[in-house]
């Protein structure tokens, strides 16, 4: 449909007026005959085989920034960001969504997109979660994305499922955990009505202050949000009370974002085993497979009474089904070379988006993109928290956390080891090949011991309980007679274990000091050069660091319990 007969230009889709030109073999810019005139057509960029082009000048086709949105950091006027430009008027900067950001968006995925910087970071809403998690995640360290699916029925596109005036819960939440060397990925469902504690929250109010919300014990999940005014961070601290895992991020969607980003990507692919009728979803399909979109993929996602033993579990199953299938949708090459579904998935998913200030631009989004971008959806793993039915209930209503299977799971997860079939092998072959290197460690256990006085080592917390580093430096000095040991604070970076580093001279030393503490030979880490004279060795506590005279944390587990739920994202299962 060309520009005159849509009417205004700046209704017009942009993704409509880019087309193949079979001469030049580049997307151009297509205009009526009027305003082609008056504009001559621009060629988009050159692509790769993976992505598509797109525009780096404005056109009316395309909707310009929001009134009044710049930047982080950026300002008005004939320059860009990053200086330079010039002329009449603001060169736009392209920004590319790689496949990692709509990813995110759907607990995973890959896509790419051209679109205009200002105009999509003016689509995001960001929330102040007055301190909650790290503070956002570091690309040399494992990320934990805390992807939340409201129920709220306010806003557009939101109205006519219950309650109108409902603020929502934690209807949907998803523990999405991004290995540190960022092989693989590990998406952790959390029923909501799994019985928790809710810490209490400190929340930004509209006025620029800072209220807190009293917390809650024994409550379900789902009301760590929207309820007593609790924020998303009241979530992400609750995540944190309950699984020991720190978020850095969150990512917030409602029920309109399910029906835009089906839509956009031009339907999700589902298989039904049998025929489904449910009224209270509205969900009405015949037995087979279906393409499903816009109200049709949101009663999908919603159903509790078509699948399974019609609880809340199995309707997870059927969520984490549907977006491994879109994942997989947005991956597919039909998705990877359309320009209008690039820029149809771009728009949908900056405004659905509600994000924490970490994430609070595109530029940060595209760096989280950047970490995940090579992720294979074969190393993607869904998973749930392992529960049982409540015992205190009569009428089970609600779920418990079920610790025989749930701990070993969070093990994993907090070790940062893959749950996938193919990681697996790898590790073991890289576990055999360290065989020698783990008989040569243990050998470093073996010899003379320094006197405890003669122990002189510097303590660190990289990761171990708060005011962990003070405390085993004064139980050290009292406990052990180690007077030589110092409190340091925290260490420069996190660690995954606790480690002892120190010099070949200083190994008795380290021995001494392993037995002090009950530190196992993988902990040793002996450098190549001989220390100075006095020089203190270097302690840094890690998560596996429980208290000083305490044991460290047994070894993660490498193996999930048969019992514990979890299917990869590059595999379609028919719902049944």
């Amino acid at each position: 449909m060309d520009a005159q007969s849509r009417g205004r230009a700046d209704e017009i889709d942009p993704a409509d007026q880019w087309v193949l030109n079979p001469r030049t073999g580049h997307y151009e810019l297509q205009l009526n005959d009027s305003a082609a005139q008056e504009r001559p057509k621009v060629a988009a960029p050159r692509r790769s085989s993976s992505s598509p082009a797109a525009p780096k000048t404005t056109s009316p086709g395309v909707p310009g920034p929001r009134r009044g949105d710049t930047p982080p950091g950026g300002r008005r006027g004939g320059r860009s960001r990053k200086g330079g430009g010039g002329g009449g008027g603001r060169r736009k900067k392209a920004l590319l969504i790689t496949s990692g950001t709509l990813a995110l968006l759907l607990v995973g995925g890959a896509a790419a997109a051209y679109l205009y910087y200002d105009h999509l970071n003016g689509n995001l809403s960001v929330t102040d979660i007055a301190g909650a998690g790290t503070g956002g995640f570091k690309k040399d360290q494992a990320i934990n994305i805390l992807v939340i699916g409201t129920d709220k029925r306010s806003g557009a596109g939101n109205e006519g499922y219950g309650d109108k005036d409902s603020v929502g819960h934690a209807d949907t939440t998803i523990l999405f955990h991004i290995a540190k060397d960022r092989s693989n990925a590990t998406a952790l469902s959390i029923p909501r009505d799994l019985i928790a504690n809710i810490p209490d929250c400190p929340t930004k109010q509209p006025d620029g202050t800072t209220k807190t919300v009293r917390g809650a014990k024994g409550v379900r999940f789902n009301t760590s949000l929207g309820q007593e005014g609790r924020d998303a961070g009241c979530t992400m601290r609750t995540v944190k009370d309950l699984t020991g895992i720190e978020v850095d991020n969150f990512m917030m969607v409602d029920f309109n974002a399910v029906k835009t980003l089906s839509t956009a990507v031009g339907g999700v692919p589902v298989c039904l085993e049998k025929d489904v009728d449910d009224e209270d979803s509205k969900l009405k399909l015949t037995k087979g497979e279906h393409k499903l979109e816009g109200e049709q993929a949101l009663a999908f996602v919603r159903t509790r009474h078509a699948f399974g033993n019609e609880s809340d579990l199995d309707r997870i199953k059927t969520q984490q089904q549907f977006l491994g299938s879109m994942m997989r949708e947005m991956k597919s090459k039909e998705t990877l070379t359309s320009p209008k579904k690039f820029f149809s998935l771009a728009e949908a998913a900056t405004k659905s988006l509600t994000v924490d200030q970490g994430l609070g631009s595109i530029d940060k989004l595209t760096d989280l993109a950047g970490e995940l971008k090579d992720i294979d959806l074969k190393n993607i793993t869904f998973t749930t928290m392992p529960v049982l039915d409540n015992p205190a209930e009569k009428v089970k209503a609600t779920v418990v956390v079920n610790q025989a299977l749930a701990e070993p799971l969070l093990q994993m997860i907090r070790g940062d080891v893959s749950l996938t079939e193919v990681e697996k092998k790898e590790q073991a072959a890289k576990e055999a090949a360290d065989a020698d290197a783990k008989a040569k460690q243990d050998a470093l256990l073996q010899g003379n011991r320094a006197p405890a006085g003669d122990v002189r080592v510097s303590v660190y917390n990289g990761g171990g309980p708060k005011g962990a580093a003070s405390t085993t430096a004064q139980w050290l000095q009292n406990s052990k007679g180690i007077s030589k040991a110092g409190n340091q604070g925290n260490a420069p970076a996190k660690v995954d274990a606790t480690q002892l580093e120190f010099a070949p001279n200083q190994a008795d030393q380290a021995r001494a000091l392993a037995d002090a503490l009950g530190l196992p030979a993988t902990a040793l880490k002996m450098g190549t050069a001989d220390a100075a004279s006095k020089t203190p060795m270097k302690l840094t506590l890690g998560p596996d660091f429980q208290k000083a005279g305490s044991p460290l944390a047994p070894p993660v587990p490498q193996e999930l319990p048969k019992d514990v739920q979890q299917a990869q994202a590059d595999k379609a299962i028919c719902a049944k």
